[in-house]
Order: C-alpha cells, then structure tokens, then sequence
C-alpha cells in the first residue's frame, strides 16, 4: 500500500515516488484503484478519511454540474450522525454505491457490444478489411495477376 505523509504545512508527500503530491494525484490514483493510506507525517495517525473527504469537497465546488451531495442529502446526514442509535448508513451507502457502478459498467459495456454490432460498424469493419486487402494486392505487385516483376525481367535478360 502507497503510504503519503502529510506534513504541518498541509503539504502531502508520496513516499513511493519520492515527490509531493497534490489531491488531484491522489484523485487519480482512486481512479486507477491504487491503495494508498495518509498519515500525519509527526504522529502516524491515519489521515486518510479526512483527505477523502478533502478530495470530494474539492470535486463538488469544482464541477456544480456533477453535484452529489445537495444541501438536503447533507443535513440529513448530519441527522443520522445526532441520533441517538445511528443508523448503519455507511454500509448501505458502501454497498448501494459498489451496485451502482457495477450496474453502470455492465451498461456501457453492453452498450458498446451494442455500437460494435451497429450497421455503420459494419461498414467501417468492411471498408477497413478491403483497405488492408487492395493494400495487401498492391505491395505485392501484378505477381499474382501474371505481370512481369524485377525478377521476371532479370531472367529473360
């Protein structure tokens, strides 16, 4: 596991490559399902969920369109933390959001087997087989078709 130090100054270092890092790096290497876990650089203490939580907070002021989090969804949050037995929301929400994307992935998959599959698809594939075909005919030269090659001319000379 990658491990990122944070230091006093809030700046975050990735000790595999020797560099600092910023959220946007550690964004992306969610993204590419790369496990890491940050630590306070004096302590060792588990920072992870709060840089997390940084990463999102950044996402949704960068991008209002993508936004998850409405102002409703985080007062009723904040509900769920203030009662007395709080709900175990974190493993439906873990589970409803793994569902989610599984379901999304099989939905763009199927869908590209589906554009894979489209007339026009077809066409392309066709067009692009008898390119490499004419291609193919032609650096071999009128060989096939009974022409005179290099060789041919060689000989009879």
């Amino acid at each position: 596991m990658r491990v990122i130090r944070k230091y006093a100054n809030r700046r975050l270092y990735d000790t595999e490559q020797s560099r600092y890092v910023t959220l946007e790096d550690l964004r992306s290497l969610i993204l590419e399902e790369v496990p890491f876990r940050v630590e306070d650089a004096k302590s060792g203490e588990d920072l992870t969920r709060t840089i997390l939580l940084s990463i999102i907070i950044e996402q949704e002021q960068a991008d209002s369109d993508a936004e998850v989090f409405s102002n409703d969804l985080l007062q009723q949050l904040i509900r769920v933390y203030a009662m007395s037995q709080p709900l175990p929301l974190a493993r439906y929400l873990e589970q409803g959001t793994r569902l989610m994307m599984e379901q999304q992935k099989k939905m763009q998959d199927q869908w590209q087997q589906a554009m894979r599959h489209s007339p026009m698809e077809l066409m392309r594939e066709l067009a692009e087989e008898n390119m490499r075909f004419w291609q193919n005919t032609i650096s071999q030269g009128g060989t096939s078709q009974g022409g005179t090659t290099k060789d041919d001319d060689e000989r009879s000379s």
